[in-house]
């Protein structure tokens, strides 16, 4: 105990390091103190553990402080109990624990003079905290409305911990009771009689009450109304909405599970009064479908909206192109939706065509049809898609859609231009043959005016000697007349006056005058009786 020692090192007779002088006087490690396994609990906070300690025999004549650490299970990192603690006190506490947890105390000493010289900890001592009700109850399956054959299921949260819990379950109605003990994490079946249900922890402690819920149903009218699901473009949750209804609601709670999924999927969350939204936490899987319902929940039942499907991304029927049958006609083909993500048994599909800008039309055709012809369809861009439909609705159409640029196929448009050419060749060939042909003059003197197609024209129509021209009075409609007889005679001969053979002009003007045949002066006239 009072020696004094000289402590060096060496390796071929070299010194490894300078000398160093030990004072086993000054220089003390004490033992581990020891821990007793009876932890106790304060009565008024169950989170507050004292934990009783024992110091190390050795050295009895030096004063001694003990430092103490804790841990929660599952976690890596240890925290300090303040302040180190003298060997005059018989035990420490350890606030502001959790429930239903397990924790692990330890502890090293060291002489009072020797701070930086402590002994070794001591080995963990393992404890656990009271358990603690389940907070958070609630229902799965119908439990309002029509049953689905399926018996309901009451569920319950744990919360987080490192140890097995058994729960106790109380049904009540009116006088009847019906207590399950024991029972392990996290559900049982509700009995069809129940009208309330609480859940709590075996040796739970004594200050936390059970949680209770009521399962009478409420009026229809209490239930949320217009409840929509949406999707957020980039990210995995999805977004409820609703309307609340006509009843005095506390609570909303929005329950969701993926179609055909075991119990132990279920989720749900509590939404806080006066918000009509909740954003449904988790990542939800693009094309598969997830049954939401909303329930509004009072002191004195639940009333519970009717289900709805929600999609985070919607998939559908793919589809592609078929060799035209005949060609002109265009014929699509798709694909089976797989199982997972169909809602219930398969009764049609609907194929819908757009056309343009006109609005789509669509057509159902039976469920065990693959692909379809399309005749009829307006020239044009054109965009198809199918949807699939079961007992729950129709589906989502397949994405991407199918796109088409169709060509004018009707008989009617390519046969038109060709006749309206080999008509507009028949009048020119007609019109041609006629302008060309004698018989064609009395046509022409129907049509065209008188100046253009006598022979000898009118001079009042020449520009030429227009100025010239004297305004001649038109010609009285001819009148009522008396009948005159007019006795025929023989033509006495006509002399010729020998004046009249010479040329009073310079024979440009005879160009236009009448022939004599024209005059009739070669045949004499037979005088007829004129009426």
């Amino acid at each position: 105990m009072f020696d004094k020692l000289l402590v060096w090192g060496t390796e071929a007779g070299r010194p490894l390091w300078s000398p160093v002088f030990v004072d086993l006087e000054t220089r003390l490690k004490p033992n581990t103190p020891w821990l007793s396994p009876d932890v106790g609990f304060s009565d008024a906070d169950p989170l507050d553990a004292t934990i009783h300690w024992t110091p190390p025999t050795w050295p009895s004549h030096k004063d001694l402080l003990c430092q103490f650490r804790y841990q929660r299970c599952q976690e890596e990192t240890w925290t300090l109990v303040e302040p180190e603690l003298s060997m005059s006190l018989a035990s420490v506490e350890i606030q502001d624990l959790e429930l239903a947890s397990s924790y692990e105390v330890s502890g090293r000493c060291r002489v009072q003079t020797e701070e930086d010289l402590w002994g070794e900890w001591s080995p963990p001592l393992s404890f656990q905290t009271p358990q603690s009700a389940p907070k958070d109850v609630w229902v799965a399956g119908i439990l309002c409305g029509t049953s689905s054959g399926q018996t309901p299921q009451l569920l319950w949260k744990a919360p987080e911990s490192c140890v097995q819990v058994a729960y106790v379950v109380l049904f009540w109605a009116g006088g009847q009771t019906l207590t399950q003990e024991g029972l392990p994490c996290c559900n049982t079946s509700i009995p069809t009689w129940a009208e309330g249900a609480s859940v709590s922890a075996v040796n739970a402690s004594s200050w936390e009450p059970p949680t209770n819920l009521s399962l009478l149903c409420l009026a229809p009218g209490s239930a949320p109304r217009s409840v929509e699901v949406r999707s957020i473009p980039g990210r995995p949750e999805l977004l409820v909405t609703w309307q609340q209804g006509s009843g005095e609601t506390q609570e909303h709670v929005v329950d969701w599970a993926q179609d055909g999924d075991p119990l132990e999927n279920f989720n749900w969350i509590w939404v806080p009064p006066g918000n009509l939204s909740a954003l449904l936490p988790g990542t939800f899987t693009g094309g598969v479908p997830y049954r939401i319902t909303v329930t509004a929940v009072s002191p004195w039942g639940l009333a519970p909206a009717s289900s709805v499907w929600g999609f985070r991304e919607e998939l559908g029927p793919a589809l592609w192109r078929l060799p035209d049958d005949p060609p002109g006609t265009p014929a699509i083909a798709w694909g089976k939706v797989p199982r997972s993500q169909l809602r219930g048994h398969l009764t049609h599909y609907t194929v819908c065509v757009r056309s343009g800008s006109r609005p789509p039309v669509c057509k159902n055709v039976s469920g065990s049809t693959q692909n379809i012809t399309l005749p009829d369809l307006h020239s044009g861009p054109c965009e198809i898609w199918v949807t699939a439909s079961t007992i729950a609705g129709q589906g989502p159409p397949g994405r991407p859609s199918l796109q088409l640029h169709l060509p004018d196929n009707s008989l009617q448009w390519k046969v038109l231009p060709g006749v309206l050419f080999l008509w507009g060749v028949f009048l020119l060939g007609c019109g041609l043959s006629l302008a060309t042909s004698g018989r064609s003059l009395p046509l022409w003197h129907k049509v065209l005016p008188r100046w253009v197609w006598e022979k000898v024209p009118d001079p009042a129509n020449s520009s030429f000697s227009q100025p010239h021209v004297e305004d001649v009075p038109q010609v009285q409609p001819p009148q009522d007349s008396p009948i005159l007889e007019v006795e025929e005679i023989e033509p006495q001969p006509v002399t010729e006056d020998p004046r009249a053979a010479t040329p009073i002009d310079s024979g440009y003007e005879k160009h236009f005058l009448p022939t004599a045949e024209e005059l009739g002066l070669l045949e004499p006239h037979r005088l007829q009786v004129l009426a």
